[in-house]
């Protein structure tokens, strides 16, 4: 007779529940979850109090999530689950990784651009920078026609969906490598901001006492048939919280030199790329 009588005679049922499942990566995951979920209920020794506390910060975290912010992806990211799924899918034959988490400000559609063009469109005051870099195969040959999709935040740490002083898709732009491999924009040097804290995330990282400032990046998505999709970030070599990014997103080959003139008038970034054959898969926009 199914009946429970323990917390530890519930687990048996809830996999034996689910043995049905027609689809069997659904069916293996969900039985890692709940075994895991319910090892974690006991390890703690959750009480009801802490459980319903639980339910309201995921109902929150739904509440919170509209068309300017997506607080699924943020809560993912300072848990540093988005890390991990990044860097464990996307592993070089050293054992490091190219990639970096999307993160919650990714859109779809960002204007196509001429090489050279500038990406602030807003009058956008700031440091010039000046952006470079070569895309390349496995095999090191340099790559035409990739798609080069960068979005960034403006000198003051916003982006543009949560700036209404910067003009619809500010910052944001896509580019095409040439016959060389080779892509170059202009812009304005980002700077680190803080994740959104007016959210069930901000609570949780005021709670851990946590700061929430990542280092100033710039996100690179690059696209080509025939290759996988590197979703990405190039950060600030000279930021303060390289070492204690919230998200956890911050690896020593994604530290890029951003090099000042001698006058410090304007800034330099040159970074290269590599892209992996398979297939051709876009993630899902956290925003529209």
């Amino acid at each position: 007779m199914n009946i429970a009588t323990s917390p530890d005679s519930v687990l048996g049922f809830a996999l034996d529940a689910m043995q049905r499942t027609p689809d069997p990566r659904l069916r293996t995951v969900m039985d890692a979850l709940t075994r895991h979920l319910h090892a974690f209920v006991q390890e703690v020794k959750l009480t009801e109090e802490e459980f319903e506390q639980a339910l309201e910060f995921i109902v929150a975290i739904g509440h919170a999530t509209g068309e300017t912010k997506n607080e699924v992806v943020l809560a993912a990211d300072i848990l540093g689950v988005s890390t991990v799924v990044a860097l464990q899918n996307n592993q070089d034959p050293h054992g490091e990784s190219p990639a970096a988490l999307l993160g919650p400000f990714w859109r779809a559609n960002s204007p196509a651009c001429a090489a050279g063009e500038s990406i602030a469109r807003s009058g956008t005051p700031g440091t010039p920078l000046a952006v470079t870099g070569t895309v390349r195969d496995v095999s090191g040959q340099p790559m035409a026609g990739v798609t080069v999709d960068v979005w960034q935040a403006s000198p003051v740490g916003l982006y543009e969906n949560q700036d209404p002083e910067q003009d619809d898709m500010n910052l944001r732009g896509r580019f095409t490598t040439d016959a060389e491999g080779r892509f170059h924009f202009r812009s304005v040097r980002p700077a680190g901001y803080p994740v959104p804290t007016d959210g069930p995330c901000g609570v949780l990282l005021r709670a851990q006492q946590r700061h929430p400032n990542r280092p100033a990046h710039l996100h690179f998505m690059l696209s080509k048939p025939g290759h996988k999709v590197l979703v990405t970030q190039v950060f600030a070599d000279d930021d303060e919280n390289l070492e204690s990014d919230p998200t956890f997103g911050v690896t020593r080959q994604l530290i890029g030199r951003f090099a000042l003139a001698p006058d410090g008038g304007s800034a330099t970034l040159q970074y290269d790329f590599q892209l992996e054959p398979g297939e051709m898969k876009f993630p899902r926009p956290p925003i529209p």
